[in-house]
């Protein structure tokens, strides 16, 4: 068996200390989803289980009480051995994004911010891995989809995420045409993982599934199932605009559903005083506003 990411490591230590899978994801700025997912990995990279799930949160399990005496030590001490090798440089940035965001938005755009400021170094870490700004001062923002409510950091909002169903063309084609020939609930629908499809049928009418063809746990997956025919997304239109306009997904609907959480813009205090960090700041809000008149 290889190393264990250690994001998944990190998570892992946020989740037993918190106690509770939201409070973590939040700490970390990643979705519950996202977290719930990395910590399923690891049990099944170890080959047990570490947490124990229950009404109040999670708590440990023995195996998981032997790990976290084991690595959170060592964790807490790579954090403060390389605190002090982060050397503040105005011109090069750091700036965390999932990977669906910085595919999707944030590189397609990029080019322009680059052109102008030629001499700012854009350093993009495109992962779901766990941001502790408070212990890594490497990394000076972070574009993140939430809920906004993330302690000891600035959440600047940017844009909503709203979702629409999607198919592949060419299940379109196999049912005969879109959904004003055959209504969306006799369609092969795919599960979300927000659970988002009881409210747009309580918007846009009509009845709810009673079974899905196929659920998954990651928006990844979710899409992918969409673009190779297996069903209906109740897909993100972030994740999903370049597939959209190259004509490999169709939206079914020309309404849209507004979800409870959006994209934010996530930084510490000491990154209002980096050069670079405020350029940018001042160039995603213009892209931010763009985007959200392009959308409406």
């Amino acid at each position: 068996m290889g190393r264990p990411p250690l994001h998944a490591l990190q998570g892992f230590v946020a989740a037993a200390r918190f106690g509770n899978l939201s409070r973590a994801a939040e700490s970390m700025h990643v979705t519950v989803s996202a977290l719930s997912h990395q910590m399923r990995a690891l049990e099944e990279r170890l080959g047990y289980k570490l947490l124990a799930r229950n009404a109040r949160g999670v708590s440990l399990t023995a195996e998981g009480q032997r790990l976290l005496e084991r690595i959170a030590p060592h964790l807490d001490a790579i954090a403060q051995a390389v605190q002090p090798f982060a050397a503040r440089r105005d011109d090069i940035l750091t700036v965390s994004a999932t990977p669906s965001m910085a595919s999707n938005w944030l590189v397609p755009r990029l080019g322009s911010f680059l052109a102008a400021h030629p001499k700012i170094e854009i350093n993009l870490l495109s992962s779901e891995a766990v941001v502790d700004f408070a212990s890594n001062d490497g990394i000076d923002a972070a574009l993140r989809i939430g809920y906004g409510q993330w302690p000891g950091v600035t959440a600047e909002h940017l844009f909503d995420e709203w979702l629409v169903p999607m198919a592949s063309p060419a299940l379109v084609e196999r049912m005969g045409g879109g959904i004003d020939v055959r209504p969306l609930a006799e369609w092969p629908l795919l599960g979300d993982p927000d659970g988002e499809w009881n409210n747009w049928f309580a918007q846009a009418g009509g009845t709810p599934p009673t079974r899905f063809v196929a659920v998954f746990d990651s928006s990844e997956s979710h899409h992918r199932a969409a673009l190779d025919g297996v069903g209906v997304a109740m897909g993100r239109l972030t994740r999903a605009r370049l597939l959209l306009e190259s004509g490999q997904l169709v939206r079914l609907s020309p309404q849209r559903l507004k979800t409870r959480y959006a994209h934010y813009l996530v930084y510490p205090q000491r990154s209002a005083e980096h050069r670079g960090f405020l350029s940018f700041r001042d160039w995603l809000r213009e892209q931010a506003a763009e985007h959200v008149r392009k959308t409406e």
